[in-house]
Order: structure tokens, then C-alpha cells, then sequence
């Protein structure tokens, strides 16, 4: 397979995750397949995944957390300075993972994924190959 179409993958894969997950917070999934369904339900996750910080704090880090995968998510489908918001995707997404192995174990990590979603993150930033992306347009000029 070429690399253009696995770096597309990656690209979309990880996009497309970081905004379900905002769409999922606010409402837009179906109770059934809903991980937190609501905003009150995610910022308690947000409380419970980092019990260190002092509880006024929290709703501030929710809606950090959720404007940085919007804007991280619509750079990566688009393939904006793709390098670099895939390195930040990397590292959000290790700290989510570590965020949730330190305050609710391992396997919360494992379960979701995320530890696998930074590696591929990392993995993408990786790939030097442009395809359909803002960059390569950019690159023309």
C-alpha cells in the first residue's frame, strides 16, 4: 500500500476521533453508543482524571481539552502544518493516557485506546509524503 493513502488514514483516523469526541460531549451521538453524552458528564470526567487539580480548575481544563481537539482535529483533516498538529495530537493524547492511568488505572488507557492513538499521532508526524493536503498547496506558492 502507499504511503500517501496510510498517511491519509492516519490523518483522517485521528481527526475524525478528536471530533467525535467533542460531538459526543455535547450531545450530537446517540444515548446508546454515547461515551459521556453531555458536557456536565465530561467535565466530571475531567475531574476524575485529574483528582490533582483544584475542583474550580476543572471546567476551565474542559473546555481547553475541547477547544485544542477542535482545532487539532480540523488541522489534521485538512492537513495544516499536519508535522506539527500531529506532534501536539501526540502529546495531548499522552497526557490524556497518562491522566487516565495515574487517576483510574492502566487499562483505561488500553481500553480507549489513546495510548495507541498518540503513537499513531507520533507516527504521522513522521510522514514526509503530501497527499491532499493544505500544505501541499501552500508549498506550491
Amino acid at each position: 500500500m502507499k504511503i500517501k493513502f496510510i498517511k491519509l488514514f492516519l490523518r483522517l483516523a485521528i481527526s475524525l476521533s478528536f471530533l467525535s469526541a467533542v460531538a459526543d460531549r455535547f450531545g450530537m451521538w446517540p444515548a446508546e453508543i454515547s461515551v459521556w453524552g453531555n458536557w456536565q458528564n465530561f467535565v466530571d470526567y475531567t475531574a476524575v482524571i485529574n483528582p490533582w487539580m483544584p475542583a474550580s480548575l476543572i471546567p476551565m481544563l474542559a473546555v481547553i481539552a475541547t477547544i485544542t481537539e477542535i482545532v487539532f482535529g480540523l488541522f489534521l483533516l485538512i492537513g495544516f502544518k499536519r508535522e506539527v498538529f500531529a506532534k501536539l495530537s501526540g502529546l495531548l493524547m499522552l497526557i490524556f493516557a497518562l491522566s487516565m492511568t495515574f487517576s483510574a488505572g492502566i487499562k483505561s488507557g488500553f481500553d480507549y485506546s489513546v495510548f495507541t492513538a498518540s503513537a499513531a499521532a507520533f507516527g504521522l508526524s513522521l510522514i514526509k509524503a503530501k497527499y491532499l493536503e493544505v500544505d501541499s498547496l501552500m508549498d506550491k506558492k
